[in-house]
């Protein structure tokens, strides 16, 4: 038996915990660089990780909609660069940062449709 949270879980909660986590990626990408943690891994894993568990929350909360919520994932990370370049907070626009994201979003379509896969697997037995 897999966990279904749209069972379990009104779709107003769980478009409320998709926002909160956009709010923090969303802080954590555009705050003004001295407000950020000194204490930090290579910028690019950071971005990886951060859209990693972004998308791998909007598939667990929505399971049904893996290429909308890697669409919105993706259309957060460009406008997450665009902002960086055009916002005078002391951080940088950078296209790597994309590719990062983009690793990100991929690694956590492959962990979600592994899983998937193997809960079929179960349920069938």
């Amino acid at each position: 038996m897999t966990l279904d949270p749209t069972a379990l879980l009104p779709r107003p909660v769980r478009l409320a915990l998709y926002a909160a986590a956009c709010a923090v990626l969303l802080y954590v990408c555009l705050a003004p660089s001295e407000g950020l943690p000194q204490e930090r891994i290579w910028d690019k894993a950071e971005h990886a990780m951060g859209w990693a568990v972004l998308t791998g929350l909007g598939l667990f909360l929505s399971p049904r909609r893996p290429r909308a919520i890697a669409g919105f994932a993706f259309g957060l990370g460009v406008a997450v660069e665009v902002l960086q370049a055009a916002l005078p907070f002391g951080r940088d626009g950078d296209v790597r940062d994309l590719l990062a994201d983009s690793i990100g979003i991929g690694l956590a379509l492959l962990v979600w449709a592994t899983v998937t896969r193997l809960g079929r697997r179960i349920d069938a037995r």
